[in-house]
């Protein structure tokens, strides 16, 4: 698929996703339909997920497409442990070059970690995604999902009232 390609897909999912999450604050509700409008909107996601922030420094798999995702990961191990403990973005052409690296599925070449940040600035989760082939992701990918990500920051300040 060419850039201009990845970019006018990338373009319509995310058009999508706003309509679709407008008005949502629910972690969960937005998490699980990203993931959702991702794994089926782009090629390559061969495992689309989140990990949420649930203790200090560790992770827990959230809403997820694909295969079996690593149920924990500290911050201080993995791509998604060093995406959280740095607040950066993970572009991984090759996995398999980088000795943190924890293999949750054996057919995974390449992988992008976005962080999810609320207003203050803090990790509240990250966004995974793995692909089986190599070299998959590129910056067009990382624009486009720190963008998407974004549309969780509202779910983060509210005040929970059952």
């Amino acid at each position: 698929m060419s850039n201009t390609e990845l970019n006018q897909r990338y373009q319509d999912t995310y058009k999508a996703l706003v309509s679709i999450c407008e008005g949502e604050i629910d972690e969960i509700a937005l998490m699980s339909t990203i993931v959702c409008e991702l794994h089926n909107s782009i090629p390559g996601f061969d495992w689309t997920g989140f990990y949420r922030v649930t203790s200090f420094e560790q992770l827990k798999v959230g809403p997820y497409q694909g295969g079996h995702g690593c149920l924990s990961i500290p911050f201080s191990r993995g791509v998604c442990g060093r995406a959280a403990s740095t607040k950066k973005t993970q572009l991984v052409r090759d996995v398999n070059t980088l000795p943190y690296h924890i293999a949750c599925s054996s057919s995974t070449q390449s992988e992008i970690v976005v962080p999810v940040f609320d207003k203050q600035g803090e990790v509240r989760a990250v966004l995974d995604v793995d692909s089986n082939q190599l070299a998959n992701f590129s910056s067009t990918d990382q624009k486009w999902l720190e963008k998407i990500v974004m549309l969780l920051t509202p779910c983060y300040d509210r005040v929970f009232q059952p």
